[in-house]
């Protein structure tokens, strides 16, 4: 049997704004194999990064269980989680929360020295592939956002991660990168059965993976 990366049942997500309770997630249950690559579609403000959010354990559900590499997470406390998203996670953020003081390479290498692992071919790959060359010695706010999101890119991939959660990855880039960063994340998952649902507006993108999910009222639908 396939193994299950994510498992989410009867998650309910709500938010309360001057007053009104808004329900984001209603009850909501999906299941991420291994290997699989998901685009998740949606109306803005359809709940979609809040998903992404719960997942990778920056917000907690109000109700409902999620499974992460088939454990529970109900009972983790911080140490667990900063220990899923060191060794099995990789996530690909809107604002791209890159390490102001370290340069390019710094940045991309983070991950993987916490994991105690060096540079490697899959490193230069990325690197090569993003363009990324000539700005390894660069401090990242130096560089433009279209090259910090590269930059997210590299750093997210870099440890092959077993689960990568990417909101908008080809949000600030042209058509070209944003072509080789679709291309990179299905090397990702086909090299290491890396499992993948990314957010995105895109249907050109969203062609890439190998199934789509829509997000409407609380709900996936497929």
């Amino acid at each position: 049997m396939t193994n299950q990366t994510v498992a989410l049942a009867g998650i309910t997500k709500e938010f309360i704004d001057g007053g009104v309770c808004h329900r984001v997630l209603d009850q909501l249950d999906l299941t991420l194999r291994q290997g699989d690559t998901i685009a998740l579609t949606g109306a803005s403000g359809s709940g979609k990064s809040t998903l992404l959010n719960l997942i990778a354990g920056f917000e907690s559900p109000n109700a409902g269980s999620l499974k992460l590499l088939s454990k529970e997470t109900t009972a983790w406390r911080d140490r667990d989680w900063s220990r899923f998203r060191q060794t099995s996670l990789g996530v690909v953020f809107q604002q791209f929360n890159l390490l102001t003081p370290l340069n390019v390479a710094d940045n991309i290498a983070f991950g993987l020295r916490l994991n105690g692992l060096d540079w490697n071919s899959w490193c230069d790959h990325l690197v090569l592939s993003l363009g990324l060359q000539p700005l390894l010695n660069r401090h990242v706010d130096s560089l433009s956002g279209g090259q910090q999101q590269r930059v997210a890119i590299a750093r997210a991939l870099a440890h092959k991660p077993q689960l990568l959660l990417a909101d908008e990855p080809t949000g600030n880039l042209d058509q070209a990168a944003s072509l080789e960063v679709m291309q990179l994340l299905c090397e990702l998952a086909a090299e290491h059965d890396t499992s993948i649902l990314m957010v995105t507006h895109s249907l050109e993108c969203a062609d890439f993976m190998q199934r789509r999910w829509h997000l409407d009222n609380g709900k996936v639908h497929e």
